[in-house]
């Protein structure tokens, strides 16, 4: 073989190389977008689930105001309220009370992230996340937890009223 013969086939081997890295990209391409969606799907069940659980919760305690957190830190509902009581020196004092439940946005991580946080009385009582690969989400122990969380929530709820 001589030498032509031998740059062709290394022009042809790179030309190969360069179609092979742009099918892989496009493919990477591809499964990103299906992660994004795949995430998103996952993210309206559960704050769905969350916006009732919480929802629920607000119907058995008055007082507490729901709100819908879409946003840069992700989705879900918090429950706020606001209590006054007097302290030992008489002083009115603001009592503090707040559930957050929320999905983290998509990341390259391709994690589906649920984060909880908890203040009752000024005081936390936890601060929990559990997360899932994407490909290995179970929808329904994730429902669980949260159904977990906002009935720990409204126990220590009640005994400090």
């Amino acid at each position: 073989m001589d030498f032509q013969e031998r740059l062709q086939r290394a022009v042809e081997r790179g030309q190969q190389a360069r179609d092979t890295r742009s099918r892989e990209a496009a493919e990477k391409a591809l499964s990103e977008e299906e992660s994004r969606s795949l995430h998103s799907e996952y993210r309206l069940e559960l704050s769905d689930r969350i916006g009732t659980c919480l929802e629920q919760l607000v119907d058995q305690f008055p007082g507490f105001q729901l709100e819908s957190i879409v946003g840069d830190e992700g989705w879900g509902s918090v429950v706020v309220r606001d209590d006054i009581a007097l302290g030992e020196s008489g002083k009115p004092a603001n009592l503090y009370s707040r559930m957050q439940i929320l999905i983290r946005p998509f990341s390259e991580g391709r994690l589906v992230e649920l984060v909880a946080k908890a203040t009752i009385r000024n005081r936390e009582v936890f601060n929990r996340s559990r997360y899932q690969m994407l490909g290995q989400v179970d929808v329904e122990s994730f429902s669980e937890n949260i159904d977990l969380w906002v009935l720990e929530y409204a126990e220590k709820f009640a005994a400090t009223e």
